[in-house]
């Protein structure tokens, strides 16, 4: 059954069963695997994507609910020359050990900033509870989406004088 999505601003068409987890349509056939495969029921977060700048556990989201409707991954956010505010952040405060929660942490600290720009730390804490991280890089991720949140804050001011100039 072909499927469009659109992922990252780009729209597929995916022939895939309606039941398919968009992780593994991310993963096995656009080839974005920046969203990765923790535990398969949705209780680690690392394959966190947004849905209309909500965050959703891709595993547990089935492709048929998601035509029409902006996916956007972490390779959404930016890329190796030009990172988007919380890739930088994340990079700037080597908020990642095995990297392998990091995707997901920043897909749900965005959301969250993109949803309450002046989220706080207690909100930054509570949105990412439902990410797990073992590696214990906990107080370097909270950072990261505190450094993430004023690069957004500065960004959205440039673009303010920006249009008024």
């Amino acid at each position: 059954m072909a499927i469009r999505l659109t992922v990252n601003g780009v729209d597929h068409e995916i022939d895939s069963e309606p039941e398919t987890p968009l992780l593994y349509v991310l993963r096995d056939e656009l080839r974005l695997n920046g969203a990765k495969y923790g535990c398969g029921l949705g209780q680690c977060g690392s394959c966190t994507v947004m849905v209309d700048g909500q965050a959703v556990l891709s595993c547990l989201m089935p492709v048929t609910l998601l035509e029409g409707r902006e996916i956007t991954t972490v390779e959404g956010l930016g890329t190796i020359d030009a990172p988007g505010p919380m890739q930088r952040a994340f990079i700037e405060e080597q908020a990642a050990q095995c990297g392998y929660c990091i995707p997901g942490m920043m897909m749900r600290a965005q959301a969250l900033l993109q949803a309450d720009p002046e989220a706080s730390d207690a909100q930054v804490r509570e949105a990412l509870k439902w990410n797990l991280c073992r590696c214990g890089t906990h107080m370097r991720i909270l950072r990261a989406v505190g450094r993430a949140r004023e690069l957004m804050r500065q960004a959205n001011a440039a673009a303010v004088v920006g249009r008024a100039g």
